[in-house]
C-alpha cells in the first residue's frame, strides 16, 4: 500500500491511526490507495490466529419468528464455543446485506452467517462472492444458512433444510386427500428459497398428473399481512379447494382470509404452511406444516463457521431434512362425501 500511494510504511501507519496530519495530497493518495487495494483497518487490532470472540448474524427480518429461532441455534453454538453473537437486519435490501458485511469484517469478527433468502441476481450473487473472498484473507468465514448458493465459485459454506422436498411433501398431503384444485401462496419470485418452494409443488402436481395453472399461483412477502391480501385474491378469483403456503405466517393470512370470506378451514379450504414456527400450534385450526429444523440449522452454521480445518474444501454444504407435520388444517374436499362438509385426514406424522 505504502508503494502505490508513493509514502513510506511509517506514514501510511500514522495516516490509518490517525496519529498524524499530513498534506492533503498526501492523505488522498493514501486513502484511494486503501480504496483500490480494499484494505481493512482491523479495530480490534487482532492478528488472524487470534479470534475476535464475536460472531455476526445478518437477517431479513429481525422480527421473524423463522428467523429469531435460528438466532437461538447461533447464540447457543456460539456461547458453547466461548463466543458472542450479532445481530443485525438488513430490512430487504440487498446493497444493505454487502454493506453489513463489509462492517462486520472491519470488526473483525470471526464469521458472519447469512439467515434466510434474499433477492439474488447475477451482480448481487458475484458481489457476494467478492465479499467472501475478502472474509477469507482477513481470516473470517461467511456461511449461508437456510439459503441455497447459485453463485460463482467462493470461499464459503452452505447450511440449508431440504426445502424442495418438504414443499413436494406438502403439496402431495393435499393430493392425496383428494384435492386437485391446489394453490400455491408462494415467496418473491427473487428469492431461491420461494423458487425451492415452487419447484416442488410443480413437481408434486407432475406426480399427480396434474396440469399447472398459473391462476393458482399468487406471490406474496411471506407475512402475514400479504398472505391474507394474496390469499383473498385467490379464494375470490379461483376454484381452489386447499392451498399450499410459502411459510406459516402467509398461512396464518389465508386461514383469515378464509374465514372473512365466510369458508372453513378445513370443512372449506385445506390450508398446509411451511417453517413449524410455534405459531402453528396456536392457530384455530391448528396447523399442518412442514417442519423445518430451525434452531439445528443455527447451530450447524456456526459450527461450521468456527470450526474449521485446513483439510477442508474450500466450500462445504450441509443439507438437513424436513418432514410433515399432520395437524387440523387438511380435509378431503366436500364434494367427496357428498355431505357439504369435509372428512378430516387421520395420518400420523412422518
Amino acid at each position: 500500500m505504502a508503494e502505490r500511494a508513493s509514502v513510506s510504511v511509517a506514514t501510511v501507519s500514522r495516516i490509518l491511526s490517525g496519529s498524524y496530519t499530513a498534506p492533503p495530497e498526501t492523505h488522498e493518495r493514501v486513502m484511494q490507495a486503501v480504496h483500490d487495494l480494499d484494505y481493512v483497518v482491523n479495530s480490534s487490532a487482532r492478528s488472524l490466529s487470534t479470534p475476535s470472540g464475536l460472531v455476526a448474524m445478518i437477517v431479513n427480518d429481525i422480527t421473524s419468528p423463522f428467523f429469531m429461532n435460528i438466532a437461538s441455534g447461533v447464540e447457543e453454538q456460539a456461547v458453547a464455543d466461548g463466543r458472542v453473537c450479532l445481530v443485525s437486519s438488513t430490512q430487504g435490501v440487498p446493497g444493505r446485506e454487502l454493506s453489513m458485511i463489509n462492517l462486520m469484517r472491519q470488526r473483525g469478527v470471526d464469521a458472519v452467517l447469512l439467515v434466510g433468502g434474499m433477492a439474488e441476481d447475477q451482480e448481487h450473487l458475484a458481489e457476494l462472492a467478492a465479499a467472501a473472498q475478502r472474509m477469507e484473507r482477513a481470516g473470517s468465514r461467511l456461511v449461508l444458512c437456510g439459503r441455497p448458493w447459485n453463485g460463482p465459485q467462493a470461499p464459503l459454506d452452505v447450511v440449508e433444510c431440504d426445502m424442495e422436498n418438504g414443499a413436494f411433501a406438502a403439496t402431495s398431503h393435499l393430493l392425496s386427500a383428494g384435492h386437485t384444485r391446489v394453490a400455491h401462496l408462494a415467496g418473491p419470485h427473487e428469492f431461491s428459497i420461494a423458487g425451492q418452494r415452487l419447484a416442488g409443488y410443480r413437481r408434486a402436481l407432475d406426480a399427480y398428473g396434474i396440469t399447472p395453472d398459473s391462476a393458482l399461483v399468487a406471490e406474496s412477502d411471506m407475512t402475514r399481512e400479504s398472505g391474507y391480501e394474496a390469499a383473498r385474491h385467490l379464494l375470490t378469483d379461483t376454484d381452489a379447494t386447499a392451498v399450499f403456503c410459502a411459510n406459516d405466517l402467509s398461512a396464518a393470512g389465508a386461514i383469515a382470509a378464509a374465514r372473512d370470506l365466510g369458508r372453513s378451514v378445513p370443512d372449506d379450504l385445506s390450508v398446509v404452511g411451511f417453517d413449524d414456527i410455534p405459531l402453528a400450534e396456536d392457530l384455530y385450526p391448528t396447523l399442518t406444516t412442514v417442519h423445518v429444523p430451525q434452531q439445528e440449522l443455527g447451530r450447524s452454521a456456526t459450527r461450521l463457521a468456527l470450526h474449521r480445518r485446513a483439510t477442508d474444501p474450500p466450500r462445504r454444504h450441509v443439507v438437513l431434512g424436513s418432514h410433515i407435520v399432520v395437524r387440523d388444517s387438511v380435509a378431503p374436499p366436500a364434494a367427496l362425501n357428498g355431505t357439504g362438509k369435509a372428512l378430516k385426514v387421520k395420518e400420523t406424522a412422518r
